[in-house]
This record gives structure tokens, C-alpha cells and sequence, in this order.
């Protein structure tokens, strides 16, 4: 008896671990070189897929007046904190991978296509960003 509700009190509390295998929420990136977070990045879902903004930067020596210069289009020389960095993005099915999106990377203004997967139950997010055959993953963690 006691196993049978050890065995459901686990399947309890795994479910809400379960409801957070989405890219939605605040994570934490890191810098590749240094390990130090870099910025905290709010990934929401809408009807065209994913949208991410940067709320706050974290690097060293930032400043909140500091610009996307070398970004283009709509973005050029806009504030980093506020910045939308994820653009795109829509769930495979059957599978905990966002996919088809694109991500732009504010230091030296390139966008890649990206997918987004949700790893260890969701406390943490793996940014895949694709240049032609080549690709970098970067792990993010979840802030909420």
C-alpha cells in the first residue's frame, strides 16, 4: 500500500514539471567564454509562434542606454533591454522542440534559424542557432 502511494505522489508532482516544458517564460543566458550571465530574456507564445525580449542585461560594463548598432532592419540602434531577439517559432508535433524560428544575437547583429528545447523537466532551454550547415547550442536556465 504504501508503494501504491509513493507511486501516485510521484505521478502528482511530476505533472507540473510536465506543464513547464515550453520555452515560455524568463530564462538566463550565459556568455559562451566567460560562464557569466549575459541577460534574462521573456520568451512568450502567440499566434505566430515564439517572441523573446530581452528585460534585463546583466553583462558586465552594460549599460541600460546601450543600442543594437550593429542590428538592421527594425531593430537598428534600438535599446538592447527591450529588444526582441526570438522571432518565430512553432511546436513539432509530438515532440518538446520549437522549431522554424529565428534569433538574432544583439553583440554583432546576426540572426540564425533556432529551435528551442525544453531539457530537465524544464528548468532549463536549449538555443539552437543554425548558419547554413553550421550550428551553436547554448543552454539557458529558467528564471520563473
Amino acid at each position: 500500500m504504501k508503494k501504491c502511494f509513493a507511486a501516485v505522489l510521484g505521478m502528482a508532482l511530476a505533472v507540473p514539471a510536465f506543464a513547464q516544458m515550453s520555452p515560455v517564460g524568463l530564462w538566463r543566458n550565459m556568455d559562451d567564454k566567460t560562464g557569466e550571465a549575459k541577460a534574462e530574456v521573456r520568451v512568450t507564445e502567440e499566434a505566430g509562434g515564439l517572441k523573446g525580449s530581452i528585460e534585463k542585461v546583466l553583462k558586465k560594463g552594460a549599460s541600460p542606454a546601450d543600442v543594437c548598432a550593429e542590428c538592421t532592419g527594425d531593430r537598428k540602434d534600438k535599446p538592447i533591454v527591450g529588444l526582441e531577439i526570438i522571432r518565430g517559432g512553432k511546436k513539432e508535433a509530438d515532440k518538446d522542440v520549437w522549431s522554424g524560428g529565428k534569433i538574432i544575437d544583439p553583440e554583432n547583429g546576426k540572426e540564425y534559424r533556432a529551435s528551442f528545447t525544453p531539457t530537465d523537466g524544464g528548468a532549463k532551454l536549449e538555443v539552437r542557432g543554425y548558419l547554413g550547415p553550421f550550428w551553436r547550442t547554448q543552454v539557458w536556465q529558467r528564471v520563473n
